[in-house]
Formats: structure tokens, sequence, C-alpha cells
């Protein structure tokens, strides 16, 4: 009789452990994907943000150059 009793125990011990490791598992994918819409959105401001670096370097690159272009009249 202790075995089958045992036996219940030990399968409701696992069934309560699979379904900690399913809640778990849920868990990581949904902050997976949170983490990877993050990343997604921080590469585009990313690239967002080295755009308008250059477009301000090209514009004081132009800048100093017409400055030099005035200093040689």
């Amino acid at each position: 009789m202790s075995t089958g009793s045992n036996d219940r125990l030990d399968l409701a011990a696992l069934e309560s452990r699979v379904d900690e490791l399913i809640k778990t598992i849920d868990s990581l994918a949904s902050e997976n994907e949170a983490l990877r819409n993050q990343q997604a959105a921080l590469t585009a401001e990313r690239a967002t943000l080295i755009e308008k670096t250059e477009q301000a370097r090209s514009r004081v690159e132009a800048m100093i150059a017409r400055l030099k272009a005035m200093e040689t009249r």
C-alpha cells in the first residue's frame, strides 16, 4: 500500500514540477519576445541617430569650408 501511495506522491510532485517548468518556459518566451522587440527598436533608433550624425557632420564640414573660403578672400 505504501508503494502505491509513494507513487501517487511522486507523480503529483512530478506533475507540479512540470507545471512549474511550463510556466517558466512561457515566462521566458514572453520575456524573450519583449527583448527582441526592444532590440529591434534600439537598432532602428541607432540607425536614425547615425544618419542624423552624418548629416550634422556634413553641415559642419560645409560651414568650415565656407569660413575658410571667406578667409582667403
